[in-house]
């Protein structure tokens, strides 16, 4: 687990203890009837129940997103023909995971999101992270681009906090985060083509053909 998620889901159970605590002298001053003091506890058990609430969500958010090191791999495709425009496609993760559909076009695009912190943030263990968001076919000819509905597959669901879409609608929320951008990178489709993608420290996202052959068909297609 990454030390920042450590870090907040530690800090998360600390708050949810503490406000355990007031809950119970709130019985307590409730019971002796004392209701101001009851009542003043009360308070503070909704204050540590928020801070709770975020660091956790927070946290959550934090688990859909992967470490982005010096060249990391994120993901290897591949292709097989089925018609003109029609391709089955594979995608294998790192995690083991992988998933198959199909793609109508003339070529794949892979995208992803990219979280970058400020030195502070770093200072306590935060990294570069990265998730991927969709696969997606594209259209050589601009004019068929234009008409043609792309094929659109998505990679990752949806978490019940999304810290991209939270940067994006109120980014002085987070003011820790220092760049949130997406990359994506994209090559033809051939039969038996096979595929890597991979992200940079940078957060670039590089696709590559994974052998020989898949070049040598690239470069049949003018790539």
């Amino acid at each position: 687990m990454q030390p920042l998620i450590f870090f907040l889901f530690a800090l998360t159970i600390l708050l949810l203890l503490i406000a355990f605590g007031h809950l119970l002298a709130v019985h307590r001053h409730w019971r002796a009837r004392r209701h101001v003091h009851a009542v003043h506890r009360s308070m503070w058990t909704a204050v540590f129940l928020l801070a709770a609430a975020i660091s956790g969500g927070l946290g959550l958010a934090l688990r859909s997103y992967q470490l982005l090191s010096a060249e990391t791999p994120v993901a290897t495709l591949s292709a097989r023909q089925l018609g003109p425009q029609q391709f089955a496609v594979r995608i294998d993760l790192p995690d083991g995971t992988q998933q198959g559909t199909e793609l109508r076009g003339d070529e794949w695009q892979l995208d992803a999101h990219v979280i970058k912190w400020k030195p502070r943030a770093v200072a306590l263990g935060a990294q570069p992270l990265y998730r991927l968001d969709r696969l997606t076919s594209r259209y050589r000819d601009t004019a068929q681009a234009q008409t043609t509905l792309p094929t659109v597959v998505a990679l990752n669901e949806d978490s019940i906090v999304d810290l991209w879409r939270l940067k994006q609608q109120f980014p002085r929320w987070l003011p820790w985060i220092d760049a949130d951008y997406g990359s994506a990178a994209y090559l033809p489709l051939v039969d038996g083509g096979n595929y890597t993608a991979t992200l940079s420290a940078a957060g670039g996202l590089v696709a590559r053909p994974a052998d020989e052959q898949t070049a040598q068909k690239l470069k049949a297609t003018g790539w």
